[in-house]
């Protein structure tokens, strides 16, 4: 279904947002790429914009600022956050640190939205934490526009598999793809919420990253649209056994992908 409705199950993937140094610039490429709603916040929200689609939230872009509101010095990459939902920030921060996580940003309070903080995990992936108060995150998934999927790449997927397992109620699983690069998929209960590859599949000097694929009805049209924009073309669209996909950047720089998910074939 592409709305999400009640709470993510902790473990899952549940919101993205993006940190940059040209908030409205932003706004208007990802509005204009993917049919999104979105204007910059209010001051008492330090400006962030959560994106709709449809009416329900999508991503979250916000300027990047320090807590004092001045400007980054440096500025940190323009990257998106995959924020992972938890039930217990608190213990889920400890048994973080105890794993050889670092804490980045938080604990706080967002208003009554929820909890947050950012980490990075012992291979230098960084990754947000959401215990929701009256805001799960992302409310409609799975179609044109809208997330898919969240991506791990790192140099050391045993120990990304060990860490991400000891903090969180996740497993891992191998999954075999024709033809493709060794890959293994997070599981919450069961279910397939988000996967990881070796760095050593991407182009050198790429750091470790979480990276949020977009599911869109027309890829090649997507990176088209990109491209004019004045974002770059990562990795062109190709075809995969489960669809077709492109590794795009928006014009500050920020990785994602896109994807048209093939659906199974049925017996005959």
């Amino acid at each position: 279904m592409p709305d999400k409705n009640g709470p993510y199950k902790p473990g899952t993937p549940c919101w993205i947002d993006l940190m940059v140094p040209d908030q409205q610039a932003a706004l208007d490429f990802y509005c204009g790429l993917f049919g999104w709603q979105g204007e910059i916040g209010p001051p008492e929200q330090g400006g962030y914009s959560v994106c709709t689609l449809k009416g329900k939230p999508v991503a979250g872009i916000m300027k990047a600022m320090n807590p004092d509101g001045s400007v980054p010095d440096p500025m940190p990459p323009t990257v998106w956050t995959t924020y992972l939902s938890t039930d217990g920030l608190d213990s889920t921060l400890e048994a973080l640190s105890g794993a050889g996580g670092q804490v980045m940003t938080g604990p706080m309070d967002v208003m009554d939205l929820g909890r947050m903080a950012v980490a990075a995990d012992p291979t230098g992936a960084v990754f947000g934490l959401w215990e929701a108060g009256t805001f799960d995150g992302a409310g409609i998934v799975n179609e044109h526009g809208a997330l898919v999927w969240n991506e791990l790449s790192t140099g050391d997927t045993d120990a990304a598999a060990a860490f991400y397992a000891s903090v969180l109620p996740i497993t891992t699983a191998p999954s075999v793809m024709e033809g493709g690069p060794k890959y293994t998929e997070f599981k919450v209960g069961g279910r397939s919420v988000a996967g990881m590859m070796d760095l050593g599949n991407l182009p050198p000097g790429t750091p470790p990253n979480w990276l949020p694929y977009f599911h869109a009805d027309d890829v090649d049209g997507i990176q088209a649209a990109t491209a004019e924009a004045g974002g770059k073309v990562v990795a062109p669209a190709f075809d995969m056994p489960v669809g077709r996909l492109a590794v795009l950047a928006d014009p500050q720089g920020a990785p994602f992908a896109v994807i048209t998910v093939r659906e199974p074939e049925q017996p005959a």
